[in-house]
């Protein structure tokens, strides 16, 4: 079985000082670099996905003129309202600076299309466009996927699902995930439901040995 490390959404945005920070989300970052030398003794590919908005894109609150962080709906899809975050090209959407990105075998752009969004690193959230991931992990024969990374409750969750759906076996690291939690709760009822759609949870430390 070949594996791969996904990352997910692992920029400045969504660190310490961003625009969308996740409340301990520079942890991620050791634990991502960590696991990207130990995929690299191990011959195991490495992919991160990129949070990659036009400045113009509908789930920003402000473009929607509604009030960040409340729900509701965009393109017949529920749809939280977002602060502005990780525009592209803008220093927020670039991955946290200590990340060591020439580690990076590939790296997919998602939420590209102004009209809806896009959480999961394959497809939008309506499953309207496919990005190119799937494609470039089929081409490695990559199947089974160790996923970490930013959101835990939103981008993690969403990815893992999709990833389980194409029929890839998923381990969450858990110690690598850091969630949104809008309701405290989120986080944890994430994993549940990533676990119930058939991924095994670990952690990095178990991976690491």
């Amino acid at each position: 079985m070949k594996s791969a490390l996904l990352l997910v959404d692992l920029q400045n945005d969504f660190c310490q000082g961003g625009a969308l920070a996740v409340a301990e989300g520079d942890a991620t970052i050791t634990i991502a670099n960590q696991m990207m030398a130990w995929c690299k003794k191990k011959d195991v590919a490495v992919v991160a996905s990129q949070d990659w908005h036009p400045a113009k894109h509908r789930s920003f609150a402000a473009n929607s003129h509604t009030e960040a962080w409340t729900i509701g709906e965009l393109n017949g899809l529920p749809q939280v309202w977002w602060p502005v975050h990780c525009v592209q090209n803008e220093p927020g959407a670039e991955f946290h600076p200590a990340l060591e990105i020439k580690r990076l075998d590939f790296v997919v752009q998602k939420g590209t299309n102004m009209d809806i969004d896009s959480y999961s690193a394959f497809y939008d959230n309506g499953h309207l466009a496919a990005t190119m991931l799937n494609d470039w992990l089929k081409a490695a024969k990559i199947s089974h996927l160790y996923v970490m990374g930013l959101a835990t409750d939103y981008c993690v969750k969403f990815t893992v699902l999709d990833a389980l759906a194409q029929g890839y076996k998923v381990t969450v690291l858990t110690d690598g995930c850091r969630g949104v939690n809008l309701k405290p709760q989120d986080s944890d009822e994430a994993i549940k439901a990533m676990q119930l759609a058939g991924a095994k949870v670990s952690t990095s430390a178990a991976v690491l040995g």
